[in-house]
Parts: structure tokens; sequence; C-alpha cells
């Protein structure tokens, strides 16, 4: 299905930077295989559901985002500028 898009060449294109973004993802220190890409059309809700679990089972496999302080997406801001402050031989 690669190609055969409604959208003309829409799916080549998403193929491409669904690709580019792996290599980021690599780049940051993120496993690429946290981003996939599968090509269905609407009539293949059975092997949308097995994809998706696949998907799910590999996320899984991986672990938590490794890129995470303690567990939280973001470091609380006041926390960081006193650890950097204090990092930078400031008090």
């Amino acid at each position: 299905m690669p190609g055969d898009c409604h959208y003309l060449e829409g799916n080549t294109n998403a193929r491409r930077r669904v690709e580019f973004t792996r290599k980021l993802l690599e780049e940051i220190g993120l496993e690429s295989q946290r981003l996939q890409m599968i090509n269905l059309s609407a009539a293949m809700a059975g092997e949308f559901s097995f994809a998706a679990a696949e998907i799910t089972a590999e996320i899984q496999r991986l672990g938590p985002n490794p890129l995470r302080i303690n567990g939280t997406d973001q470091p609380d801001s006041k926390a960081s500028a006193v650890e950097i402050a204090k990092e930078d031989g400031e008090s």
C-alpha cells in the first residue's frame, strides 16, 4: 500500500518523515522503535487491532521514557534554576 494514497504521495511523504524522526530519536537517546508507522486501509480493522497490540507490547518492553527525570515530564522550573545555580558555583 505504500504509494497507494488518496492524497497522492501522502503516505510516502509520511514514511520519509517518520524515518527522519526515528533518526532524531536515536540521536537524543531514545529508541527509534518508540515511533512506528503502518499502512492500512479503512477496511483493515483486524490488522489495525493486531498492529496496535504489537506496538503496545513493544513500548511496554522498552519501558518508561529514559529521558524523564524522576518519572515526570519536566522538572520543577524553580528547583531546576536553583540546581543550575549551585552547579555554576552561585549561591
